[in-house]
């Protein structure tokens, strides 16, 4: 969840300046961001493990890059390494404070680098419960907010707040988001469709700390409660502050990722 409104007030206790439910619930959303800000860059591998209504399984390996980008939104990059009929296929987001993001999509079969149109963004990435709009990075001024009320998730203290997309292209009506209160990172986001009808729920699993400040779900679990279908990511190999740069994320390095 990283994004972008860091406000000065929020050097005083929440429940000193929370006058409405709508200001407390930007004001948790702006100590989540802030407590995850200031990283520069990081990589990691990943695996995706697809499984349908029936139980059948395949699995996919990845690569994923990210880089913070100075009053705007994260840029990031997903390349496949395997099996053989993705690999080289790679996604490259823009993510943006205000407006719609950018996606393209490169398909190696065909050798051309395809926009994602924002209308399309509500679409299944790659055959994944995952849709294109949940994999760029979630930016404050995406979101209304509206704290709903203190709660237990597995004896956990969290926040539960509601929050909805303003982009009108969004596959959601709105989400609702369980926040843990000591450490302010997500573990629980419950997405409903635009019939506001349960769609999904994405569990954060298995939390490690880097850098002594940033904390990095190794298992994102998604459920269809509509399809039956799930994807698993599992996350390794995270390094932080490697040197990447803009000309990493740039258009033309899709079709070189090696």
């Amino acid at each position: 969840m990283k994004s972008l409104l860091i406000l000065p007030a929020l050097l005083l206790p929440l429940s000193l300046l929370a006058a409405t439910p709508e200001e407390r619930g930007l004001e948790i959303a702006a100590e989540v961001d802030r407590r995850d800000t200031g990283w520069h860059d990081w990589q990691a591998t990943m695996t995706m493990l697809l499984r349908n209504k029936h139980g059948e399984e395949s699995l996919r390996h990845m690569r994923s890059r990210s880089l913070e980008v100075e009053d705007d939104g994260d840029k990031s990059l997903i390349v496949f390494d395997r099996p053989r009929d993705v690999k080289g296929t790679a996604l490259l987001s823009y993510s943006h404070k205000t407006g719609s993001d950018d996606q393209w999509l490169y398909l190696p079969a065909l050798k051309r680098v395809k926009r994602i149109a924002s209308r399309n963004k509500s679409g299944p990435f790659m055959g994944s419960e995952f849709a294109y709009e949940d994999l760029s990075s979630q930016e404050i001024e995406k979101y209304t907010y509206q704290y709903i009320q203190d709660d237990q998730l597995d004896d956990t203290p969290v926040f539960l707040i509601e929050r909805d997309p303003v982009d009108p292209n969004s596959g959601y009506s709105y989400q609702r988001v369980w926040i843990d209160q000591q450490r302010y990172i997500p573990l629980k986001i419950e997405f409903y469709d635009r019939k506001q009808s349960l769609l999904k729920t994405l569990e954060f699993r298995d939390y490690r700390q880097y850098l002594n400040q940033y904390w990095r779900a190794n298992r994102m679990f998604m459920q269809n409660h509509q399809t039956g279908k799930s994807t698993l990511l599992t996350w390794e190999k995270y390094a932080f502050r490697t040197g990447l740069d803009e000309q990493d994320f740039s258009k033309n390095s899709l079709k070189r990722v090696k």
